[in-house]
C-alpha cells in the first residue's frame, strides 16, 4: 500500500527529512486537495493550530495560506539549530492578531467585519523550508501541500493595532550577524497585507474552523528571502514595532 503524500510530509516533517521525487498520483489535483493534506499533516501530528501564514504574488493576485501547527511558533529571541531546516530561508514579515473570534460559517464574513476585529500587529520571522529534496523545483500545489514551504515563526512582541501603520512601505531594517541582508526596497509583494485578512477568515471559517484570538496570522515577506550560510544571529527592527531576533547554530 503506498503511504498517503500527507502521511509521508509529516513523517519527514517530524523526522527533519526530505522526499524524493513525487510520483505523479501523489502530486495533489488541484488548490482543494492541497488544502486537504495540509490539515492531514496536522492531524498526523497532532498538533493543533497555532497560527497561518498567508500571501500572494501581486497586490491583485490569488491569495494563498496554511495553518501552522502550535509547536512551531516559537517566542523572540529563540536558538534553532541549523540542521532541522532545509533549505533555510529568512524572512522579516508582519503578522496580525484577532480581538475577537470568528466562528464557523458557511457566510462569509465581510471585510468590514474581518479588518473591524483586528486586535493587535507585530514582527515575524518566518524559517522557510521544505520537505522535497528538489525544492524550488516542485509542483506548486506540492508546495502548498507542504504547508506552503513553512519551517518556523519567530513571534515578536505585539502592540495595538493602529489604522493608520504605513504597511505599504514600513521602515525596516533585517540584519544577519550585523550586516544588512535587505537587498531591495522593503515591500509584501501582496501590497496592504489587510486585504490576505478577510480571505484567511472565510478560508478557515468555512471549512469548520474557528479563527481565534490566539492565532498568529504572518502575511508574507517584506525582505524577501534570506539564506544563511552559517551559524549567527538574525535581527529585524519595524518602525513602530518591537524588535525581534533568532539565533541559528
Amino acid at each position: 500500500m503506498t503511504t498517503s503524500l500527507s502521511q509521508r510530509l509529516a513523517d519527514a516533517r517530524r523526522h527533519h527529512l526530505t522526499l524524493d521525487a513525487l510520483p505523479a498520483e501523489q502530486i495533489p489535483a488541484d488548490g482543494a486537495a492541497a488544502y486537504a493534506i495540509q490539515h492531514d499533516i496536522l492531524r498526523a501530528l497532532d498538533a493543533p493550530i497555532g497560527g497561518w501564514k498567508i500571501g500572494a504574488k501581486s497586490d491583485s493576485g490569488p491569495i494563498q495560506g496554511a495553518p501552522l501547527p502550535a509547536s512551531d511558533l516559537h517566542a523572540d529571541g529563540a536558538r534553532l539549530p541549523r540542521k532541522s531546516f532545509t533549505p533555510l530561508g529568512l524572512e522579516l514579515e508582519i503578522a496580525f492578531r484577532f480581538g475577537r473570534r470568528f466562528e464557523p460559517s458557511a457566510t462569509p464574513y465581510s471585510e468590514a467585519d474581518v479588518l473591524g476585529g483586528i486586535g493587535s500587529i507585530g514582527t515575524t520571522i518566518e524559517i522557510v523550508a521544505s520537505r522535497y529534496a528538489s525544492w524550488p523545483d516542485v509542483d506548486k500545489l506540492a508546495q502548498l501541500a507542504d504547508l506552503q514551504n513553512h519551517g518556523a515563526l519567530i513571534v515578536g512582541e505585539f502592540t495595538p493595532y493602529c489604522e493608520d501603520f504605513p504597511f505599504l512601505s514600513p521602515s525596516l531594517r533585517f540584519r544577519f550577524e550585523g550586516l544588512d541582508v535587505v537587498e531591495t526596497t522593503p515591500a509584501n509583494p501582496a501590497g496592504d497585507p489587510r486585504r490576505l485578512l478577510t480571505w484567511l477568515v472565510n478560508h478557515a471559517t468555512s471549512r469548520g474552523i474557528a479563527i481565534t484570538p490566539e492565532m498568529i496570522v504572518t502575511t508574507g515577506s517584506y525582505t524577501g528571502m534570506f539564506f544563511p550560510q552559517s551559524a549567527g544571529t538574525a535581527s529585524g527592527r519595524i518602525e513602530g514595532l518591537a524588535p525581534i531576533s533568532l539565533t541559528l547554530y
